[in-house]
């Protein structure tokens, strides 16, 4: 099974890994694909100005600026460290044993803005970059990547995938229909959807998994494990599509 996670917009800085290697990355039929991205965020980011603008920048997140200028010297940290906010809150990698981090880099992508999915535990430096942002010198995002990322979803031959991304990022790249897979919609037991909770749902989700490591090949399999996890999966009228089903 792979997973395939949305990023977020609020990352931590720094690291210590090396800078940027594209050739290393998960996926690597999009290494082009990647590169004609960074190069056109590093351009974009020697004009201050224009960089602001297009990235919808305030003066005080500017340093972000500084990040995509740097995206091919910068330091690294794993991408699953990278990322903060609601999701990546409540999966807390850092704090899971290494088996359980393991496990996450052989089964979780990451899917970023300039360089499409990543592995959990791919080298990532900070950087912006929005699923709807228009990039000079790129065609639009969803144009640039969305056959690209299908294309090597499929060579990569996953048994099944579970794609828990938003819909901005699931149209930078579709799981293809060659590919047996599940989008995950959280709603209440009423069926009312949910935001934050959403967010938080899916990280709680990716966190029991990691901490179970289950070989998990169909949706089938997937769903034996949520039950014997009290984690109630529900089918709906929508080929595809699984609500997760948590309290308000």
């Amino acid at each position: 099974m792979k997973i395939l996670l949305p990023p977020s917009e609020t990352k931590r800085s720094g690291g210590d890994g090396a800078p940027l290697e594209l050739a290393s990355l998960a996926l690597p039929g999009l290494h082009a694909h990647r590169s004609a991205t960074v190069d056109a965020l590093i351009d974009l980011a020697a004009d201050e100005e224009a960089a602001r603008r297009v990235l919808k920048l305030s003066e005080r997140q500017a340093g972000d600026i500084l990040h995509n200028r740097t995206l091919r010297t910068a330091p690294t940290m794993p991408a699953i460290d990278r990322y903060t906010g609601v999701l990546f809150d409540a999966l807390d990698a850092a704090s899971l044993s290494t088996a359980s981090r393991r496990w996450l880099g052989e089964h979780v992508w990451i899917h970023s803005a300039p360089l499409g999915p990543v592995g959990a535990l791919d080298g990532l430096p900070a950087y912006r970059l929005a699923a709807g942002t228009s990039v000079p010198g790129l065609p639009a995002l969803r144009r640039h990547w969305a056959d690209a990322t299908s294309s090597a979803i499929a060579e990569s031959e996953p048994p099944f995938v579970l794609d828990l991304r938003s819909e901005a990022y699931v149209a930078l790249g579709p799981v293809p229909a060659s590919v047996p897979s599940s989008y995950i919609r959280v709603v209440t037991e009423h069926g009312r959807a949910l935001n934050h909770f959403n967010k938080k749902s899916k990280g709680l989700l990716v966190r029991a998994l990691a901490e179970d490591r289950p070989r998990i090949a169909s949706v089938r399999a997937l769903r034996r494990w949520a039950t014997a996890r009290d984690i109630v999966l529900r089918d709906t009228e929508e080929a595809g599509v699984l609500e997760l089903v948590v309290a308000e």
